[in-house]
């Protein structure tokens, strides 16, 4: 009876009109879909690793024989040329909104929505110059990766009041260097159905002590290309918008919650233009 029903589906499976007529053709369509973006991340993941692969030796003896004033060249060819070679090879288009916004002169706390693990690589395509990122001690401890993120992050360690104090005044004189500095507000992916997750304080606090302007730039239109569930990747088009960065000059302590507001109204309120501008079929403007 068992081999008997089996026979039945392989069989009818084949049948359009079978297919048709128990309304299959949505849930075949989507596991293939399912199959191909997942298909389409292991490809990206190869290129990501390829590319590593290839740019590592370079990256290794330019920070051993180049002098430390060079770094800002390095990280410039990570986030413009590393990037549009992996998006080019992916079929990813970004299109980026604001840049006008933002001062080449000045350096900012940059903060971002994170939706996907494919954020890290357009938060870098989209910004004009050059950041570092904040990233926790324990990376370093990555092999290889670790060389990589010691000299091109600005290092966190929360074990103590000594190492934060320290952090700190690391991270200050990264920002008298010229170089902005970037992280999560969100801390992790959002993957709620919110349109951003809950925002930690440290990204304003950082921003208020230093006194340096936060720059807001939010990701809209990346569901479609990756998600923020699992392995999944498909080409397509990512569009990034910066706002006006929002001041911190003056302001104190009490006024974390306020600012935390300000970037928060920004974020969605650009994420409910791109929104809109998908259903109406349009797309930002200057691709890069």
């Amino acid at each position: 009876m068992r081999s008997g029903g089996l026979h039945y589906l392989s069989r009818n499976v084949f049948d359009k009109d079978w297919v048709k007529s128990r309304n299959l053709l949505p849930t075949l369509a989507a596991t293939m879909m399912t199959i191909l973006r997942k298909t389409w991340a292991i490809y990206a993941l190869f290129i990501f690793f390829l590319l590593w692969l290839v740019f590592f030796p370079f990256y290794y003896l330019a920070f051993l024989l180049f002098p430390r004033g060079w770094r800002k060249y390095i990280i410039w060819f990570s986030h413009h040329v590393y990037t549009r070679l992996f998006f080019t090879l992916t079929l990813v288009r970004i299109q980026v909104e604001g840049t006008e916004n933002l001062d080449p002169n000045q350096t900012y706390i940059i903060v971002s929505n994170h939706l996907s693990g494919l954020d890290f690589m357009v938060n870098a395509r989209a910004y004009p110059g050059v950041y570092k990122y904040l990233a926790k001690k324990e990376l370093v401890k990555m092999p290889l990766f670790g060389f990589i993120v010691r000299k091109l992050c600005v290092l966190v360690d929360r074990s103590s009041p000594a190492s934060r104090l320290a952090s700190m005044k690391f991270l200050k004189e990264t920002l008298a260097e010229g170089y902005s500095v970037f992280l999560y507000p969100e801390g992790t992916r959002n993957r709620t159905k919110s349109p951003l997750g809950t925002f930690h304080k440290g990204a304003f606090r950082i921003a208020i002590e230093s006194q340096k302007p936060i720059a807001v730039q939010t990701i809209t239109q990346i569901r479609a290309v990756s998600g923020s569930h699992g392995f999944d990747m498909w080409p397509g088009t990512v569009k990034v918008v910066w706002s006006r960065p929002i001041e911190t000059k003056g302001l104190t302590m009490k006024d974390v919650d306020v600012l935390i507001s300000k970037v928060k109204e920004e974020m969605i309120g650009k994420l409910e233009i791109g929104k809109s501008k998908i259903h109406t079929g349009k797309l930002g403007n200057q691709e890069i």
